[in-house]
């Protein structure tokens, strides 16, 4: 379910503000009849026409994009940085991303037409695993990747339990390279994790997002998941689990 105003925006018929006028002058009937309120949620399956004319409903679409560094995860920016909208031009819809990556961090990011699946994906409650990895300042003994697992406090409170892995080290360089998969997605969070135990990011990647990973794709290329994926992540996101198989 969507707010009607965001209805008749991602259809082209007007801006999200323009829409809401709309809806107040009454020029919007939902299953025939006149809405002037601006809280109406409406599904896929409802007729929503504005000044008597259908709205026309979008193919949903759904895409993987390894995004690079130094690109904006947004449809669009007001100080005209690149963003992850801009790899899409051959693309009319209205394709928006699921959740962020920072300015600064590359790697797995979907995008998409679909805000029912797009909310359902980033809703707290629906604990989607996305693994990281990070090139960090130092080199973390065990103690601070158990730390990591078992929760980091951070100004906005203790991260949920983890999975930290060191995958490699350089001594003359003091750093090293460690895995980290959560399923929360607070902002900069495997950042801010890593600084509060003293081993700031040098260089961080989003390698994988639930069973989706960068397998085949350069930095700034991308592909359309298939209806199978798609189907398993609103089924991982409902239940947490793909097919019959606990993720």
């Amino acid at each position: 379910m969507e707010r009607l105003q965001k209805v008749i925006a991602h259809a082209g018929i007007a801006s999200r503000r323009n829409a809401e006028q709309l809806i107040l002058d009454g020029r919007v009937t939902v299953n025939g009849k006149t809405v002037r309120e601006l809280g109406v949620k409406v599904s896929g399956n409802d007729k929503v026409e504005v000044n008597g004319v259908p709205l026309e409903k979008e193919v949903p679409v759904y895409l993987l994009l390894y995004k690079p560094r130094g690109v904006i995860s947004a449809a669009q920016d007001d100080k005209n940085r690149k963003t992850v909208r801009d790899f899409f031009p051959e693309f009319k819809e209205r394709i928006y991303p699921v959740g962020r990556l920072d300015y600064d961090t590359s790697g797995l990011i979907l995008m998409t037409n679909d805000g029912e699946f797009a909310n359902l994906l980033m809703h707290p409650k629906y604990e989607i695993n996305k693994t990281y990895v990070a090139k960090v300042k130092g080199i973390p003994h065990k103690g601070i990747l158990r730390t990591l697992e078992k929760g980091v406090k951070l100004e906005d409170g203790t991260t949920a339990p983890a999975k930290a892995k060191l995958l490699s080290l350089d001594k003359k360089k003091n750093t090293s390279i460690v895995e980290l998969t959560i399923h929360e997605g607070r902002n900069r969070q495997v950042r801010r994790m890593f600084e509060a135990m003293g081993y700031p990011v040098l260089k961080l990647k989003r390698e994988t997002y639930a069973f989706l990973d960068l397998r085949g794709l350069g930095t700034g290329d991308s592909r359309e998941l298939s209806p199978h994926e798609v189907k398993q992540l609103r089924a991982l996101a409902e239940t947490g689990k793909v097919g019959s198989e606990r993720y």
